[in-house]
């Protein structure tokens, strides 16, 4: 059985941030904080663009805040599953975006 990746706000910045940035129109977010602002931004842009999924990454971007205000192991790790699934679609949002511009 292959091994599974710990998700991590850190891992789920990484692997988002440059596609946000791009449609958020600014640079990679490095923080919690700011990569947060920037998913509840680019969820207008896709909205604006008539793509569909800002509402997950709304929900994305309070669940990432959540987890790292966490303190419970148990309640980290449920929010950062519920942050993941709501950005299990942004690759795909941003691809979209970049063919339309």
């Amino acid at each position: 059985m292959p091994a599974t990746k710990t998700v991590t706000v850190e891992s789920l910045i990484a692997e988002h941030a440059d596609g946000i940035a791009f449609a958020e129109e600014g640079q990679p977010a490095t923080t919690v904080d700011d990569f947060a602002t920037q998913l509840r931004d680019a969820a207008r842009t896709f909205d604006l663009a008539g793509i569909n999924g800002g509402d997950e990454l709304e929900n994305a971007a309070t669940y990432l805040v959540d987890a790292a205000n966490s303190t419970d192991p148990a309640e980290r790790a449920l929010f950062l599953k519920k942050a993941a699934k709501g950005l299990a679609y942004a690759d795909d949002m941003v691809s979209e975006l970049r063919d339309m511009v």
